[in-house]
């Protein structure tokens, strides 16, 4: 039995691939909202920003999170609290300043960075 055919590995990657493509279509969304030169606040729409307002950052949370499974180090498990430590607050700051901004046009079902919990 190798390391690479292990239940922790394979869940691991797993997540670090769906991770990965949430980030890329998060960030592709982002970048949409700001074509020709446009500066003007837009709510991103799409993808799971349907769920949450940092669907990029929940998208690299759960990356490193996919990456700690997959490794089973200290050092990949401590750099996923450190992560959380970064985009957690940052995400909800981003999510009070959304509601602020946009108001009564924000969706109010939409959660800061995880979906359905915070």
């Amino acid at each position: 039995n190798t390391y690479h055919t292990n239940l922790n590995f394979i869940l691991g990657l797993l997540l670090w691939i769906i991770g990965f493509i949430i980030n890329i279509q998060s960030d592709s969304i982002l970048r949409d909202l700001r074509k020709d030169n446009d500066k003007s606040y837009k709510i991103p729409r799409g993808g799971c920003f349907h769920y949450v307002s940092c669907a990029n950052f929940f998208g690299e949370i759960l990356e490193w999170f996919g990456y700690a499974i997959a490794s089973s180090s200290i050092a990949a498990w401590a750099f996923w609290f450190f992560v959380l430590g970064n985009l957690l607050p940052r995400g909800i700051a981003h999510h009070q300043w959304y509601l602020k901004k946009f108001q009564e046009e924000y969706p109010k079902d939409r959660c800061a960075v995880i979906p359905f919990i915070l």
